[in-house]
């Protein structure tokens, strides 16, 4: 017995040895690609992270044991091109579609979101000549009647995700995830000098946007599904003075997205109006999203949205108060106001006195026109 384990003395030790080289050749490419460059070694380390993902069973965990770490999940997302695949998605939407294609396509659309197209104002597929015309397609006058009995309604169809006042200088995107207030608005700055002064502390910005004594800010957050009327109106009777311009990036808003990335609405692409009401500060901010190829702002013939270069973090502003025009842009409630390319976000930030209330439930659906809440 013990001269059979002699003799396998030699042949084990051969094993063993060659089953240790694939972890010391492991550890030599580990060594090479900590000496590469970060773009470079994002670029080689990503396949393997995907590879990581979707293998069944950890298939590659035990590179873990060499020292190799995946990527998390939310850098690997971030790292997708998404502006650049919007852009050619947008692009796509813009071909015409042959007269025959037409009706299946929008009909496995319509079957898969759930569109009632029974409220469009054109209700003959045949008639939209690309999904870009599609999507927005206008409804019928009759199907979203204003509601007159609150000061504030929802600007566009969609889902709340939440809702309440605003404490800390802290937003709820969803339940549990919040973002800055100063981050997502940006600096407070007058329309007559946009000269940007340092950040200002927590309390100091929130101040700068509550104008009355008593009063409080709130918000609401309504996510717009594909399906959706990808059309937004004014939500009450205000005045729009400015409009600030981040071109961010293209994530998804969907609700499982933001409850996955913190502050989320303040890496994405956004226009933020502003303005005020009878009750004080006011802003309506479009949020895009991946897929959502432009925002347009009806009054805004300026604003050009996915634009191939930006500089991150950077921001446009431009004022509709002039010489000539001294209040801005009178907007009635329900009055149209922009449009996305597809399903996005919507977010209002307002002041109103203390005793304003929502007449909302989180989670619940909402059509354009319904009740948001009032005093």
């Amino acid at each position: 017995m013990c001269q059979s384990e002699a003799r396998r003395g030699p042949e084990l030790r051969a094993a063993a040895k060659w089953l240790h080289f694939p972890q010391l050749a492991l550890r030599r490419r580990l060594g090479q690609l900590s000496c590469m460059s970060r773009p470079a070694l994002k670029l080689r380390s990503w396949p393997l992270t995907v590879l990581y993902y979707l293998l069944p069973f950890g298939a590659l965990r035990p590179l873990s044991r060499v020292g190799w770490r995946p990527v998390s999940r939310v850098a690997l997302y971030k790292s997708v091109p998404t502006r650049l695949l919007s852009r050619a998605w947008g692009r796509l939407n813009q071909v015409e579609l042959p007269h025959w294609l037409r009706r299946p396509v929008y009909s496995l659309y319509i079957w898969t979101f759930g569109v009632n197209m029974k409220e469009a104002a054109v209700e003959d597929l045949h008639h939209y000549r690309n999904l870009s015309e599609f999507f927005r397609r206008k409804l019928k006058p009759q199907a979203r009647p204003v509601c007159g009995l609150h000061s504030v309604i929802s600007p566009s169809d969609g889902k709340i995700l939440n809702f309440g006042q605003v404490k800390n200088c802290e937003v709820e995107q969803v339940k549990g995830v919040t973002y800055s207030l100063e981050s997502f608005l940006g600096p407070r700055t007058s329309t007559d000098d946009l000269s940007f002064p340092p950040a200002p502390p927590c309390g100091s910005f929130r101040n700068q946007l509550v104008t009355r004594e008593g009063n409080e800010l709130y918000h609401c957050v309504i996510y717009l599904a594909p399906g959706d009327y990808h059309c937004f109106h004014s939500p009450t009777d205000w005045t729009v003075s400015h409009r600030r311009h981040f071109p961010g990036s293209l994530m998804s808003v969907n609700p499982g997205m933001a409850r996955w990335i913190k502050e989320l609405f303040c890496h994405n692409e956004r226009v933020v109006l502003t303005g005020d009401w009878k009750h004080g500060f006011f802003s309506l901010t479009a949020v895009g999203a991946t897929n959502v190829g432009s925002i347009r702002i009806y009054f805004d013939r300026d604003l050009h949205t996915n634009s191939p270069r930006y500089s991150k973090g950077s921001y446009n502003d431009f004022s509709f108060v002039t010489h000539t025009n001294k209040e801005g842009i009178p907007m009635r409630k329900g009055e149209h106001l922009g449009e996305f390319n597809l399903g996005s976000t919507i977010v209002l930030i307002f002041e109103a006195p203390k005793d304003f209330n929502f007449k909302l439930k989180a989670g619940q659906k909402i059509r354009f026109g319904e009740a948001l809440g009032s005093l």
